[in-house]
C-alpha cells in the first residue's frame, strides 16, 4: 500500500533537479546579458571597418571568472571576423531577431556545454544616435561561457531540498503505514472473524467493533445475509415439500406394480396398470410444474428481455390448445376479446405458461356441463390489459385467497388432482412482469353452491405501434 509514496520519491527528485536547473540559470544569464549588453556599445564601424573599442584592461573584466571559462566573438555583417574567440560556433537562427535584443542559447565549445547570450548591433547608428537611411548592416556580439557555476549552484539547491527529504520520507513512510495499520485493524479483525465462520453460518455481522465510516457496509452485508438465509430456507422448504409430494405418486406407482405383479387375473391385472398409468401421470405433472417454477424464478429481465407483444393473439392461441381437453370434460370452453389489438410488454414463453396455468386449474376445478370464459379487456384510461378466466366451479374461499398463491397450498375439502404449484407459478411470473393478480366470486355465477371463480391478471398496456392502428 505505500508502493505509490515510494514512486513518488524519485518523481519528486526529477522534478527537483529540472527546477533546481531553471532557477539556477536565471542569475547567471542576467550576468551574461550584462556582458553582452557591455561589449555590443563598444562595437563601432569606422571608415567602413568594424572594430571594438575595448582596452586590455576590459577584456580582462570580461574574461575573469573562477569556475567558468567565458568567451566572446564579434563577426561584421558578412560573418568577418572582427575580434574574440575565432571558433565560437555562430547562432543557426532561419531569421535574425530584431538589434539590440538579446537572446539565449545552449551550444558546444571545445567539447564542452556553453551558454552562449548574442545580439546584433545595427551599425547603421552615427555618432549623434540617429540611424542612416538604407538596408541595416548588421554585427553578431556573442558571449558564452561554460556550465561549472550553474551546475554547482543547481547542485547546492537539490541538496538543500532532497537531503530533508531523505530524512521526512522515511519518518513519513512510517508514520502512515502506522495510522493505516491502526485504521484498518478493526478490518483485518473483521475479516477474521468472517473466516473463522462455518459454512452454513448465515447471522449478521456484529457492527459494533467496526468503523464508524464501514458501518453502511457491515449494514448491507447484513441485509444480503438475511435474504440469502431466507432464500436458502425456502429452496429447504421447497426440497423438503417436493420430495414429500413425490412421495405419493411413487409410492402409488410401487404399491399397484407390486399388485399386478401377485395378480392372476388380466382384468386385475388390466385394472392395476391404469391405476399405474395414473400415478405416473401425476408424478410427470408434479415434475413438470417443479421445473416451470424454477423456470419462473431464475428468468431475469437482463437474461430474457420483455418484448412487445400482441395479448389477444397469444391467449386465443393458448385457448384453442385447451379446446380438446373441454371436450373431454364437458365444460364450455370460451374466449371473448375487443375489436383491436391489445399491446403489452412480456416474455411470450413465461406468459404462456402463466396462462397455461389458470386455464388448467379453471377447467381442472369446473364441473362438467360447466363453462370457462377467457376474456381480454383494456382500460384506455388506467393503461392496463386484463386478462380474465372466469368458471363456474365451486370458487376459492375469501380466507383462502392469501394462500392459495403458495407452494403446494391446497383448500380443504378439495377433491381435485392436483400439485398445489399452479398458481405459485402464476405469482411468480406476474411479479417478474410487475403484474397483479386478483381474485374474485365469479359475478355471472347463479348457483349458491358454486360461486364460481374470477382470476384477473393486470398488466401495463404499450401504445399500439402504427401499423397495428391501421389493421384495427
Amino acid at each position: 500500500m505505500l508502493v505509490p509514496l515510494l514512486l513518488l520519491w524519485p518523481i519528486s527528485i526529477a522534478i527537483t533537479y529540472l527546477v533546481a536547473k531553471s532557477i539556477a540559470n536565471q542569475p547567471f544569464d542576467r550576468e551574461l546579458d550584462d556582458r553582452v549588453q557591455v561589449l555590443a556599445q563598444q562595437v563601432k564601424e569606422i571608415g567602413g571597418k568594424v572594430v571594438t573599442r575595448l582596452p586590455n584592461s576590459a577584456r580582462d573584466i570580461l574574461r575573469a571568472d573562477d569556475l567558468d571559462y567565458v568567451y566572446f566573438q564579434v563577426l561584421g555583417p558578412h560573418d568577418e571576423y572582427v575580434d574574440g574567440d575565432r571558433d565560437l560556433p555562430a547562432p543557426v537562427d532561419e531569421e535574425k531577431p530584431p538589434a539590440w535584443t538579446v537572446q539565449f542559447r545552449d551550444d558546444l565549445m571545445r567539447n564542452s556545454e556553453v551558454r552562449v547570450a548574442y545580439t546584433y548591433v545595427d551599425l547603421r547608428k552615427t555618432q549623434s544616435g540617429q540611424e542612416a537611411a538604407g538596408e541595416p548592416r548588421l554585427a553578431l556580439v556573442q558571449v558564452g561561457e561554460t556550465l561549472d557555476k550553474r551546475a554547482q549552484l543547481a547542485n547546492q539547491i537539490i541538496k538543500g531540498v532532497i537531503l530533508p527529504e531523505l530524512i521526512i520520507l522515511p519518518v513519513a513512510l512510517a508514520l502512515v503505514w502506522f495510522a493505516l495499520s491502526r485504521g484498518l485493524s478493526p478490518l483485518v479483525e473483521l475479516q477474521q472473524r468472517i473466516r473463522a465462520r462455518r459454512p452454513d453460518d448465515l447471522s449478521p455481522i456484529e457492527s459494533g467493533q467496526v468503523p464508524e465510516e464501514i458501518s453502511p457496509l457491515v449494514r448491507s452485508l447484513n441485509e444480503m445475509l438475511g435474504r440469502l438465509s431466507q432464500s436458502i430456507q425456502m429452496q429447504k422448504r421447497f426440497i423438503a415439500d417436493a420430495a414429500h409430494q413425490m412421495k405419493t405418486p411413487l409410492a402409488g406407482m410401487r404399491m399397484q406394480s407390486e399388485l399386478a405383479l401377485r395378480q392372476t387375473s388380466w382384468d386385475e391385472i388390466h385394472r392395476s396398470l391404469e391405476q399405474l398409468s395414473k400415478s405416473s401421470e401425476s408424478a410427470t405433472r408434479l415434475v413438470n410444474q417443479l421445473l416451470a417454477l424454477a423456470r419462473a424464478e431464475n428468468q431475469t429481465p437482463n437474461a430474457t428481455p420483455l418484448v412487445p407483444l400482441e395479448l389477444c393473439e397469444l391467449v386465443r392461441n393458448v385457448v384453442q390448445e385447451w379446446v380438446p381437453t373441454s371436450f373431454k370434460q364437458q365444460i364450455d370452453l370460451g374466449f371473448e376479446q375487443p375489436g383491436y389489438p391489445v399491446m403489452v410488454l412480456a416474455n411470450p414463453t413465461m406468459l404462456r405458461e402463466l396462462i397455461n396455468n389458470l386455464v388448467d386449474n379453471a377447467l381442472r376445478y369446473t364441473p362438467a356441463a360447466g363453462s370457462v370464459t377467457v376474456r381480454v379487456r383494456a382500460n384506455e384510461e388506467a393503461r392496463h390489459a386484463l386478462l380474465e378466466i372466469e368458471d363456474t366451479g365451486p370458487g376459492i374461499p375469501a380466507a383462502d385467497r392469501a394462500h392459495v398463491f403458495e407452494r403446494f397450498y391446497r383448500i380443504l375439502g378439495s377433491n381435485v388432482e392436483g400439485s398445489g404449484l399452479g398458481l405459485a407459478i402464476v405469482r411468480e411470473i406476474a411479479q417478474q412482469h410487475e403484474a397483479e393478480v386478483d381474485i374474485f366470486n365469479s359475478p355471472r355465477s347463479r348457483d349458491p353452491r358454486f360461486p364460481g371463480c374470477l382470476m384477473r391478471v393486470t398488466l401495463d398496456m404499450q401504445q399500439r405501434p402504427a401499423f397495428i392502428e391501421d389493421i384495427g
